[in-house]
């Protein structure tokens, strides 16, 4: 698997995208590089809460003092999640090596947040699967007319989209629904870690409705009058991708694991932060797993 190490050598040359024209998007071929933040130096992190004040005292020790006295200071509450985040995210990307991230479940907020949020943790590349294969086709109205008029030539459209992003490494990738309806999909985000975010129907018809988030197959505007029929709609179309949701390497629900396990009593209280820690921690046991079944498999 190919990896990245300057933007020089993210380059695709135009020719071997052929599906489409003009060709392959221009933000996969020239894309600027992630940013890179210190992990600021303390000995003892806070733990995140569900209810955090407005400013959190952390105590540490100063390594050079005789004494070993204790110095208080105030840090604010969301200057300290970050600071567990890039704090997992160094663990992670220990063991990651480079290997690409691939998102998959329904279009929402969160899901778009969190891949932007993972990818400047782990110093990767974001990308979205459905803007490039959009943007491939000359914009979103003539994605949507090509579709409609060639429905295997978008779809093969949207394997090449991923044929490109999987041979690259160090990439966080929010994949759209054509990534798991094929085997041949499926079997290219094999070249990554596949992660289920699992978001519930009420808060993606909440986007739908409030942030104009698309679901693809679902072209129609919604009012929040119509939220009732959106929500059908939605669950109608999440059950026809569950199973191809399912087959991700690992699954995160916001309910059952995040909001749960914070004693949050509003699922609109998540953030894509509590996401991230969990999708982190979560990359991690696959990695460890992974690596003891190497291990464990090599003769003696």
């Amino acid at each position: 698997m190919g990896t990245l190490g300057s933007t020089r050598g993210f380059h695709v040359s135009h020719h071997h995208f052929q599906v489409v024209t003009p060709g392959f998007p221009q933000s996969l071929l020239v894309n600027s590089k992630p940013q890179r933040h210190p992990l600021p130096s303390l000995a003892t992190c806070v733990r995140h809460l569900a209810s955090s004040p407005k400013s959190l005292s952390i105590a540490f020790s100063l390594p050079d003092d005789a004494s070993s006295a204790t110095k208080i200071v105030d840090i604010d509450p969301f200057l300290a999640v970050k600071i567990l985040i890039q704090k997992k995210a160094v663990e992670v990307s220990a063991l990651l090596k480079g290997t690409s991230i691939f998102l998959v479940g329904m279009n929402s907020t969160i899901k778009t947040n969190l891949g932007k949020l993972l990818a400047d943790a782990l110093r990767y590349y974001h990308f979205d699967s459905d803007s490039l294969v959009e943007e491939a086709c000359g914009g979103e109205s003539a994605a949507k007319s090509f579709k409609e008029q060639d429905e295997k030539g978008f779809c093969d459209s949207e394997t090449e989209v991923l044929k490109q992003l999987s041979s690259m490494g160090r990439l966080i990738v929010c994949a759209g629904d054509g990534a798991v309806q094929s085997s041949t999909n499926l079997a290219l985000m094999r070249h990554g870690i596949s992660i289920w975010i699992d978001v519930p129907i009420e808060i993606v018809a909440k986007n739908v409705i409030e942030e104009g988030v698309r679901i693809p197959g679902m072209e129609l505007s919604y009012s929040e009058t119509d939220e009732n029929q959106l929500s059908s709609h939605l669950s109608v179309l999440y059950g026809e991708m569950r199973s191809g949701y399912a087959t991700a390497d690992v699954s995160v629900s916001l309910q059952t694991e995040v909001a749960s396990q914070l004693g949050y009593d509003e699922l609109d209280a998540v953030t894509a932060e509590d996401m991230a820690m969990e999708v982190l921690k979560e990359i991690q046991r696959l990695a460890r797993v992974k690596k003891m079944m190497e291990e464990a498999a090599r003769p003696f």
